[in-house]
């Protein structure tokens, strides 16, 4: 018989309250890269997601992505609606923790995860409307792909390697964003589809409680307070350290300054880049990926610049293109399985699973978009976008009159 262990269940239980922090880091970092007028929507998004996806994600969210396999591989069954048959016994996919602590932990990654893509369509996207989308895509998107991945899905059994969510939280959703972006158009009055952030206080504040909450998104996802644990977190800081540094110096070698956005955009790159191999690959690994998807998500945010392109916080460049690099790099420099072990095989493993989230998220979040524009217009009036979203759709200022 299996048996609660009260170390692994305080861990599990602490790294679901870092991983939830995140939601509200996110909604720093993102509120304070918009402008003044936007600041209290943005905010909003993320904060909002915070209450309906804990409220969706127990009624039927987690049935979805981890209740017992229906036998196509595509999704759970309904035995845990309404979190039924979820107690504070072990659950199947962990012996030592009650499977009330899995299932919280897990919620807060479905939280995140439409939060993210917010960031794509602010500063222009009606409320009701995104309401609608996140419940929709965290039903229809996050939770069939988090089975494939993790709940005893078609890609689990091919064998990919996703240790906290590369594939399942930010390629997802940095794909879904740059669909988001295209689909409700450029912003008025934005020429270049780069705008000064109004707050970079705030958004280098945000980006500290993220990488802070990542200790408990990829650390905690060892499921046990042991050596696995220990190594994703010694990975994980040590990935955001040198993306921030190298992301720093590639733009000081660039425009001739060391950024302060950059070390913030930075840091949250290598944290996703890291976030599918932090419990599988070694520290020096770590500092590799952490250099190389600096370079690659710095590069891929300016063509977005260039092609015009307004996904107005980079959510595609950072956490979808890093997350396709995490997954790749997890496939090379896993220990005894990658392919600097002699498996080239776990790399096509990787590529089949980046490749069949991003196709799947991709369409599913136009038709997605295409059947709420049906009854619900997307994007704000013009006069409300001129006005700003804050006054518009909340009637409240972010700091009063000037």
């Amino acid at each position: 018989m299996a048996e609660i262990d009260s170390g692994d269940t305080a861990w599990i239980l602490m790294s679901a309250a870092l991983v939830m922090l995140m939601t509200p880091g996110l909604a720093f970092f993102y509120g304070g890269l918009v402008r003044r007028k936007n600041v209290l929507s943005t905010i909003m998004h993320s904060f909002f997601i915070l209450g309906l996806v804990s409220v969706t994600w127990v009624l039927w969210g987690y049935t979805i992505a981890f209740g017992p396999d229906t036998g196509l591989g595509l999704f759970g069954g309904l035995d845990y609606l309404g979190f039924e048959g979820v107690s504070g016994e072990p659950g199947p996919y962990a012996d030592t923790i009650p499977h009330l602590a899995f299932a919280t932990f897990q919620g807060m990654f479905a939280i995140i995860t439409p939060a993210l893509i917010t960031g794509a369509f602010a500063e222009r996207k009606n409320f009701k409307a995104f309401v609608i989308f996140a419940v929709l895509w965290s039903t229809f998107v996050y939770a069939p792909i988090a089975h494939w991945v993790w709940g005893g899905g078609w890609l689990g059994e091919l064998g990919i390697l996703d240790f906290a969510g590369g594939t399942v939280v930010h390629l997802t959703s940095g794909i879904s964003a740059l669909v988001a972006a295209l689909m409700i158009g450029r912003r008025l009055g934005v020429i270049s589809p780069l705008t000064e952030p109004h707050n970079v206080t705030m958004t280098v504040l945000g980006a500290a409680l993220l990488w802070f909450g990542w200790f408990g998104f990829n650390a905690g996802s060892a499921l046990a307070a042991d050596g696995v644990a220990a190594l994703a977190f010694v990975t994980t800081n040590v990935a955001a350290a040198m993306a921030a540094l190298t992301w720093v110096t590639v733009s000081w070698l660039h425009k001739g300054t060391p950024s302060v956005v950059g070390a913030a955009v930075g840091a949250i790159a290598g944290l996703v880049a890291i976030t599918p191999a932090a419990g599988f690959v070694t520290p020096a690994a770590a500092i590799l990926i952490g250099f190389g998807v600096a370079l690659v998500c710095y590069a891929v945010a300016h063509v977005r610049v260039l092609l015009r392109v307004d996904d107005a916080l980079d959510v595609f460049a950072v956490h979808g293109v890093g997350g396709a690099f995490g997954a790749v790099a997890t496939g090379i420099f896993a220990v005894e399985v990658g392919l600097l072990a002699g498996n080239p095989g776990q790399v096509l493993v990787q590529l089949i699973g980046v490749a069949a989230a991003a196709g799947y998220a991709a369409v599913a979040t136009a038709v997605i978009f295409l059947l709420i524009n049906l009854f619900i217009r997307i994007r704000v009036p013009s006069d409300a976008e001129e006005r700003g979203l804050d006054l518009a759709q909340h009637g409240e200022a972010a700091y009063g009159q000037a």
